[in-house]
């Protein structure tokens, strides 16, 4: 991955085939960091072969663990992890600014070993996004923790104590890292007001294949029990949603008709709601789905919420539909307050939109025209590279190396249904 690579993206092309859907960006990164609870071995399949994976595979190694990559598959590899042999307890800023994911590891090394010293984590510029929920909740079970000079510094005199814990928002990555300190923490943990993302639970089936005593995961309260050590898991990670969401989002911006396979269906119900508001036709099948776009699509309304709502990392691809839908549409983002910044690029290629606070309203036009624009973030470069798959004439998409963060072989599938990418 370079930082001054680029997509070139032709428009006028309609999509029409099946994608294999990887594994799940946001389920893969806390099991990866779950394996450090253990000194067995985690064997986990269907990781993504993206960049933030092999961030967090660069963070267990330097922590001391061993990080076996198996080869290549359609949506992802096996790793075998054992960290038996963590030695060192510090994460620098050189990993923590690339991703915020980061912070999933002081729940497991603080149950584990008691200590970790990390870095401010970093992430995509979509608006703040504050660990306060994280540090209070890690406190509430016992740990010291100091903040000074950019570091987190976090202890537990003995062992952390099972207490109960309320968020005041469902924050997934806080619910997840309280489920992984607490499965090694004397006595019983309660979260209350949890999120109930997917992705939860399949962090709550890896912790008890582990021998860990969780449930109410998918619900606002989640019970963990904690237990003295745990074993070895095999484990196959879940399907990830947005990228299946994206890929129908394609099939239905080019008029095209796209097949995801390997997904949840029901995982996809928010984001299918919303396409066949917009004129789509959505069918599934077992674990597949299909869009098939119409001539032209309508004008609908959006607003993002807490799963089972409709997901803030769908929003920005929404918006590209929206700005060729026949009509007016209403986006109100109520996760991230900086969500909009797609809206500047996507207005280069011509698009009708005005922002103000956390509402955008998408005036629909009848055509965008390529033009160079830059990838703000993750998602947001997505919703670029949809808008370029209908704008006439070509569409050059800047600081791409966002996107190589969430989608595995991205240009490979595209171009395999249809699309014409080329990443120079």
């Amino acid at each position: 991955m370079k930082q001054h690579e680029r997509y070139v993206v032709a428009g006028g092309r309609r999509l029409e085939g099946e994608v294999a859907i990887s594994g799940a960006k946001n389920a893969a990164l806390p099991i990866l960091a779950a394996a450090l609870l253990t000194a067995g071995e985690s064997v986990i399949h269907n990781a993504p072969m993206i960049r933030d994976v092999a961030v967090m595979i660069e963070i267990l190694r330097k922590l001391g663990a061993r990080v076996e990559e198996g080869p290549a598959g359609v949506s992802g590899r096996t790793l075998h992890i054992r960290a038996d042999g963590v030695s060192s307890l510090e994460v620098g800023a050189d990993f923590t600014r690339e991703m915020r994911s980061s912070i999933f590891l002081m729940g497991p090394l603080l149950a584990r070993v008691g200590k970790i010293r990390i870095s401010y984590p970093g992430g995509c510029a979509i608006g703040p996004r504050p660990i306060d929920f994280h540090l209070r909740g890690l406190e509430m079970l016992g740990a010291r923790i100091e903040e000074r000079f950019g570091y987190i510094e976090a202890s537990v005199p003995r062992r952390l104590r099972g207490t109960e814990i309320y968020l005041d928002f469902p924050s997934v990555g806080a619910t997840e890292n309280l489920m992984m300190a607490a499965v090694l923490a004397e006595g019983t943990t309660v979260i209350r007001n949890a999120a109930r993302e997917p992705e939860i639970v399949d962090l709550q089936e890896f912790l008890n294949k582990l021998g860990a005593k969780v449930r109410g995961a998918g619900l606002d309260v989640i019970r963990i029990d904690g237990v003295r050590r745990l074993g070895s898991v095999e484990h196959t990670v879940i399907p990830d949603r947005i990228e299946a969401g994206t890929f129908l989002a394609a099939g239905a911006i080019t008029g095209g008709e796209v097949t995801v396979q390997g997904v949840i269906p029901e995982h996809l119900d928010a984001v299918t709601a919303k396409l066949r508001e917009m004129g789509v036709t959505v069918r599934e099948g077992a674990g597949s789905v299909t869009a098939i776009g119409p001539r032209r699509l309508k004008a609908t309304d959006l607003k993002t919420l807490p799963y089972p709502g409709f997901p803030t990392d769908m929003q920005p691809q929404m918006m590209a539909l929206m700005a060729v839908a026949d009509g007016t549409s209403i986006i109100t983002e109520t996760i991230f307050e900086n969500r909009f910044k797609v809206a500047d690029e996507l207005r280069r290629l011509g698009a009708n939109i005005k922002t103000e606070g956390r509402t955008a309203v998408v005036q629909g036009v009848r055509s965008l025209s390529g033009a160079t624009v830059e990838c703000p973030a993750l998602r947001e470069g997505m919703a670029l590279i949809l808008a370029g798959l209908v704008a006439e004439g070509e569409t050059e998409i800047e600081a791409i190396y966002h996107i190589d963060r969430g989608y595995q072989n991205l240009e490979e599938k595209l171009t395999r249904i249809g699309a014409v990418i080329e990443r120079r």
